[in-house]
């Protein structure tokens, strides 16, 4: 509340038309709801808003990045779905899909063996297929994901192999930050021509990491697979989403204010038809939630 919370209050006093603000403090979360005038254009506020969050960005605590939600409310939640595996073997072993021992090897060539790295991979088509396609519909102001895990690749280092080598935790963790990363290096102009110089250094797989270089021995490299274990794994969560017992990332649509429900709806439940196709084997969406069906029995009631 101190660190993060009072600051952004703070900054946010003075804006013109605000109201009054309100906050919810807990641990690893804050919460500030600023309450403008009903005069006051919604997308002046959130202006407002923004810059103030842009000043006060630099006194919070390192790696806090505060963001605005979507333009929508409380009732803004139209269309949910659900993103889960299909359960069956979809084709031959070594194959894109469940394989007939449990795991589930991806399209890029990844066996999937855990649950964590499973429930990871959910959360990854919601996030990089479905989420950005779905945003792209008129009238939606956002797309909220809950469930499964972001995607992590976790490098657990052996102490006593570090002690050995004379290295710590620091020197490793520098390694990876400093092989991360892609740079550019303007041109080379050759015969009239120029040729652009870019290092391409971005880790893709966990196979890469492994490779990183931490230092040298006797001009042999000390790897990071060297001196450390490296596996799939999810960030920390504080929640999770289920359906008939098993895990599954749940998606829901969230509407632009002023926007009409059913139309908005509609559109969704289209869009999502048109992204099924393009899902990787054995991975299903199910709608749970479509306002349309409530707008629709609505009418029919008022109607009879």
């Amino acid at each position: 509340e101190k660190q993060i919370t009072f600051p952004i209050e703070t900054a946010l006093a003075g804006a013109p038309g605000l109201e009054s603000t309100r906050s919810l403090s807990r641990n690893g979360f804050s919460q500030i709801t600023a309450v403008f005038s009903e005069a006051t254009d919604i997308y002046f506020a959130r202006q407002q808003v923004g810059e103030r969050l842009t000043e006060v960005r630099a006194r919070l605590p390192q790696g806090i990045e505060p963001r605005i939600g979507p333009t929508s409310t409380g009732l803004g939640e139209i269309y949910m779905w659900t993103v889960h595996y299909s359960g069956q073997k979809v084709q031959a072993d070594g194959a894109p899909g469940l394989q007939s021992d449990g795991r589930f090897l991806t399209a890029d060539g990844q066996m999937l063996q855990s649950e964590i790295e499973k429930d990871a991979y959910l959360r990854t088509v919601q996030d990089w297929i479905i989420k950005p396609q779905i945003k792209m519909v008129p009238g939606v102001a956002g797309v909220d994901s809950i469930g499964g895990y972001l995607k992590q690749y976790q490098v657990h280092p052996d102490a006593a192999k570090l002690i050995a080598l004379g290295l710590t935790f620091a020197d490793v963790a520098k390694a990876i930050e400093t092989n991360n990363v892609s740079r550019g290096a303007r041109y080379i102009e050759r015969n009239g021509e120029g040729f652009v110089v870019r290092s391409g250094g971005r880790l893709e797989n966990i196979e890469e990491l492994g490779a990183v270089v931490v230092t040298t021995r006797g001009g042999v490299p000390v790897r990071i697979r060297d001196l450390a274990t490296l596996s799939i794994g999810g960030e920390t969560r504080t929640g999770s989403a289920s359906e008939n017992g098993r895990e599954v990332v749940v998606g829901t649509a969230l509407m632009l204010i002023g926007a009409n429900s059913r139309t908005v709806s509609a559109a969704v439940d289209a869009k999502l038809r048109t992204i099924m196709p393009s899902l990787p084997a054995g991975i299903e969406v199910k709608t749970v939630l479509d306002r349309t069906q409530l707008v629709d029995a609505t009418i029919g009631i008022r109607g009879a």
